[in-house]
């Protein structure tokens, strides 16, 4: 009899357990899904899946123009890249610092030369020692101080892109190929010295993090794109900064100024001209 009694007390008692265990999670699911910032629960941007690019036969690629071009985020269209409540730049550095996204190095727009995820966290930010004055005892000591990248200097992304018609569908394509974000660099006064490269980001894979992040609509807010919607229907203003050449040279090594502008013209009307000389023949 001893041995059913505590049989049944082992029993009773898991029993209990498992009740308070079963509570306690309901309770948690309840909270959690009571307190939201929205009126309703969105899951248009979770289930987002990346639209695969169509097929491209090389025997069918009729024109090619590789280009590099810049988008500077103080330009109006490009304001959603300095959205207060997430910066662009945030969803990439978040990804390489956890290891989810391969960098490659500021001048390897190549991608042969991988940046581990501790070179990406030097990038910007720096370790240094200031000296400090005890306000009681005027002692002075030195304390180490780590000064972290400011998400305001970067002001710019440069884009390695190809422009494609496929004589098959009679249709030109734009296949961003790499995406670099550029910071300001400024000395020990605050002036500043010159744009820096930080590193280069492989967009294909870039696209799977891009897809389920929103973008701001200044119009609606239940209906936000995406910032691989961004990228992929070019909502965005920028300049072209380069075209593919014997000399491999950027558009600044030859041009300044006015020139630079006119230059980033021809090279645009060229392409677009190219297409409606395709379509005419």
């Amino acid at each position: 009899m001893s041995i059913m009694k505590t049989i049944k007390s082992i029993i009773s008692f898991i029993l209990l357990l498992s009740t308070t265990f079963f509570e306690i999670s309901a309770q948690d699911v309840t909270e959690e899904s009571t307190v939201r910032d929205r009126a309703y629960d969105v899951e248009r941007t979770a289930n987002r899946r990346v639209i695969p690019y169509e097929h491209l036969r090389e025997s069918d690629v009729f024109y090619e123009r590789r280009i590099w071009r810049e988008i500077n985020v103080n330009e109006k269209l490009n304001k959603p890249f300095i959205y207060p409540q997430g910066y662009f730049i945030e969803i990439i550095l978040d990804a390489a610092y956890e290891c989810v996204l391969q960098t490659y190095e500021m001048m390897d727009d190549q991608f042969k030369s991988p940046l581990s995820c501790e070179d990406v966290k030097a990038i910007g930010n720096s370790i240094d020692t200031e000296l400090v004055v005890d306000p009681v005892t005027l002692e002075e000591s030195y304390e180490v101080v780590e000064n972290l990248l400011n998400r305001d200097h970067v002001t710019k992304y440069r884009l390695k892109e190809d422009w494609i018609f496929d004589k098959q569908l009679s249709q030109l394509y734009v296949r961003i190929l790499g995406i670099a974000p550029i910071m300001e660099k400024y000395d020990e006064n605050g002036n500043f010295m010159a744009d820096i490269v930080m590193f280069w980001t492989y967009y294909p894979d870039l696209r799977n993090l891009l897809v389920n992040e929103e973008v701001f609509n200044p119009y609606n807010d239940s209906q936000r794109l995406s910032w691989d919607d961004i990228f992929e229907m070019r909502l965005f203003a920028s300049t072209i900064t380069k075209e593919n050449n014997v000399w491999d040279r950027r558009i600044q090594d030859y041009a300044t100024g006015i020139d630079a502008l006119l230059e980033h013209d021809r090279i645009r009307q060229e392409m677009f001209e190219k297409e409606h000389d395709l379509w005419s023949l």
